[in-house]
């Protein structure tokens, strides 16, 4: 559970004769991770890819290619088939040509299509000028400008140029056109004139007669180009529909075939032999065995080189067996030159990790893998992740409403999505909503209401309260969540530094392991309970209220815990030096304060609910009596005061003689009702969002910057067996 599936290292060495048959056994298998040959074994090299890979990588990305084409998915394969060896030679091709002439058909529309669109756009501002395209040019005398500008301005320059003796200027919407006479043989005296003013000029276009025609003839062959895109795109989609199932298996086929034909560069191989090597669950070895026996029989040897330990080195380096279980091929025995085994065939190979995690909490590794995922060396901290992710978030939250709400975005997330990482994330969400749903139940509260205190708690159970309450009003609750924060803190911080401890441990030594760990951790540990004791004040002395609501510890437990924090001190000392004396405090108070923040998220979103709820009920002021329970009809909420209490309210009070604080949108009229129904929907929905922002990424923070940082590094490789999950084709 805290640690990866055992993995055991294999090697199968056998003669290049059934060298297909063993890769053929370990692909349907689908076991065996395999390790790069380095190349660095004396008479042996890389081997080379199996007869027919390139044909095979060609189809391959020509399949790719029309699945693109035709933007086939996997909503579109159908039932499984066999794609044969005539199906790819053939259909395949016959399909290549069909697609690629009408996507080469829909290319030319498309060019065409833009072409005319641009000639629209170029044409459509001279439309509104009213004047003909073979009249805007052509002359010899006169010299004509079309463009957008100011008419007034351009029409001023024109005054005052002293190369342009005539001039007129047609306006319409948007455009203008401007006709000019020169006073000399200047060609761009027009030009010259309309420097100075704000005029963007327009190419006239080259055609002639009224440019209003000239549009609605360009729009017209738009529309019949568009018409012929439809078409063509039809066509596409009929080819998608027939084709997709044979494209979506052809493309598996092909996959499973490249990535056979291409394994043997894994391999260490001489012209007569092969070694394979690879990691497998240590629990598959027998089924591994057996399997390659009942394809080659003897002709290959299967050898365990070792069952990885959890160790922080000394995997990939295998030296030649003692005993070499030699190939049976006649003259193809030149399998491992001096041993049945080649040395450091990778030496920088690790065990590839398989998260060994309970089913309810592997949703949880999705929040593991955002850091990285675990290496094979390292403690898992999924787990820990599985029981206080969603305990910090509910209770941070703490309501039912809310909490039936993620739950169910996050059962939206995990059945609506086939990507792992969502459904995982979706998983999370339904674990938190169910703790917000558990925790809304013991604060009594149902979106910032406390229904569920009157009705079950008070009214079915007949207690006076809920079991909890936030601390909104009631300052001991908050006080106590606020040390009841700390001593969450100094137990996670204590699990994440008993985790460094024992990967110290395994990696480092027990010296490395106590100072590096153990010190830090008996330095909180000692600090955290000295602070709850009452060895400050004395056995009868003050209490400090904060600390004493979650458990008072007598002072000579507290003088036990300053000296366990001590000892801590001096192992930081030993192990960091000077600089471990400059961290102590953070060690001592600064992380474990840092948890704090539970409490105060906890507060913030009870704030922010009782804001949207009294906008919306309002509230009014009934004087208890006696300090007893007073009655009220639809009361929702309670603030305990000495001598007052005060309620959300559904209807008028004025009944029952209470004095009105505030009336609320709903007793405002039709209006009122309609803005309050507003407010609280949109006002609990940005509760439910803000939840996500504070509560989520404050327990994130937590979990990543404070727990892990005390232990955790990953960088593990995943598993990846040399095998393909067959979804669109079958072998039988």
């Amino acid at each position: 559970m805290l640690r990866p599936e055992r993995m055991s290292k294999v090697s199968v060495t056998g003669s290049k004769r059934v060298i297909d048959d063993v890769i053929e056994t370990i692909h349907d298998l689908n076991l065996v991770h395999l390790s790069d040959y380095d190349g660095k074994i004396e008479g042996f090299d890389n081997g080379n890819p199996m007869e027919g890979a390139d044909d095979a990588s060609e189809k391959l990305v020509t399949v790719r290619s029309l699945q693109s084409t035709l933007d086939v998915d996997e909503a579109d394969a159908g039932p499984t088939r066999i794609v044969t060896d005539e199906a790819l030679e053939t259909e395949l091709e016959e399909i290549r040509v069909e697609v690629n002439e009408l996507d080469d058909r829909y290319g030319e529309l498309e060019d065409e299509l833009r072409d005319v669109e641009e000639r629209i756009d170029a044409v459509e501002p001279f439309a509104d000028l009213g004047i003909d395209l073979d009249l805007l040019g052509g002359y010899d005398s006169l010299q004509v400008a079309v463009g957008e500008g100011n008419a007034d301005a351009v029409r001023d320059e024109l005054r005052t140029a002293e190369a342009i003796e005539a001039f007129e200027v047609f306006e319409g919407d948007d455009t203008l056109a401007v006709f000019a006479y020169p006073r000399g043989d200047d060609p761009d005296a027009l030009d010259d004139a309309l420097v100075g003013v704000e005029f963007g000029r327009l190419e006239v276009p080259d055609a002639e007669g009224s440019p209003e025609a000239y549009v609605e003839d360009l729009r017209h062959e738009r529309d019949t180009v568009e018409s012929k895109l439809d078409s063509v795109e039809s066509e596409l989609d009929d080819l998608r529909v027939e084709h997709a199932g044979f494209l979506l298996a052809t493309e598996e086929k092909l996959s499973i075939d490249v990535q056979k034909a291409e394994v043997p560069l894994q391999f260490a191989t001489t012209e007569r032999a092969f070694v394979a090597e690879g990691w497998i669950p240590s629990d598959e070895y027998a089924t591994f065995v057996e399997a390659i026996q009942d394809a080659v029989g003897e002709h290959a040897a299967v050898e365990e080189l070792e069952q990885a330990d959890y160790e922080a080195s000394g995997h990939g380096h295998h030296g030649p067996s003692d005993e070499p279980e030699p190939v049976t091929d006649d003259a193809d025995a030149e399998t491992a030159t001096d041993g049945g085994t080649a040395a450091d065939f990778d030496e920088d190979d690790s065990p590839p990790v398989i998260q060994d995690n309970p089913s309810v909490a592997r949703p949880f590794e999705a929040l593991t893998e955002v850091i990285n995922r675990p290496k094979y060396t390292e403690l898992d901290p999924t787990v820990v992740l599985f029981l206080t992710f969603p305990a910090f978030y509910g209770f941070m939250i703490g309501d039912l409403g809310y909490g039936i709400l993620y739950a169910a975005i996050g059962f939206w997330l995990y059945r609506s999505f086939d990507s792992e990482i969502l459904s995982k994330l979706g998983g999370v969400a339904m674990w938190a909503g169910g703790f917000t749903a558990l925790f809304g139940v013991l604060y009594g509260e149902i979106f910032g209401l406390h229904l569920i205190t009157e009705y079950v708690w008070h009214g079915a159970l007949g207690l006076p309260d809920a079991p909890l309450k936030k601390g909104l009003h009631v300052g001991a609750f908050a006080q106590l969540w606020l040390a009841a924060s700390l001593v969450f803190g100094i137990v996670h911080l204590g699990i994440g530094y008993l985790f460094g401890f024992v990967n110290d441990l395994k990696s480092h030594g027990a010296r490395d392991a106590i100072t590096e760990s153990g010190g830090p951790m008996l330095l909180m540990v000692g600090f955290g309970v000295w602070l709850f004791s009452s060895h400050l004040q004395g056995e009868s002395g003050p209490r400090p209220e904060l600390l004493y609501r979650v458990v008072e510890l007598p002072a000579s437990v507290g003088m036990a815990a300053l000296a366990v924090a001590l000892l801590g001190l001096v192992l930081v000392v030993i192990g960091e030096g000077v600089e471990g004396l400059l961290e102590s405090p953070t060690y001592a108070l600064v992380n474990t304060v840092s948890y704090t923040r539970i409490a105060a998220v906890l507060l913030a979103k009870a704030g922010m609910a009782y804001v949207v709820n009294l906008l919306v009920f309002g509230a009014y002021e009934v004087e208890t009596h006696g300090g007893g329970t007073v009655e009220y009809m639809f009361g929702l909420f309670e603030i305990a005061q000495p001598a007052h209490e005060t309620h959300f309210m559904l209807f008028s009070t004025a009944t029952h003689g209470g004095e009105v604080l505030f009336p609320g949108l709903i007793h405002s009229g039709a209006a009122g009702m309609v803005a309050g129904a507003l407010v609280m929907v949109v006002g609990h929905l940005l509760v439910l969002a803000l939840g996500v922002t504070s509560a989520g990424l404050q327990t994130l923070r937590l979990e990543y910057v404070e727990f892990f940082n005390k232990f955790y590094e990953g960088g593990g490789e995943k598993y990846h067996p040399f095998g393909y999950q067959r979804n669109y084709t079958t072998e039988d």
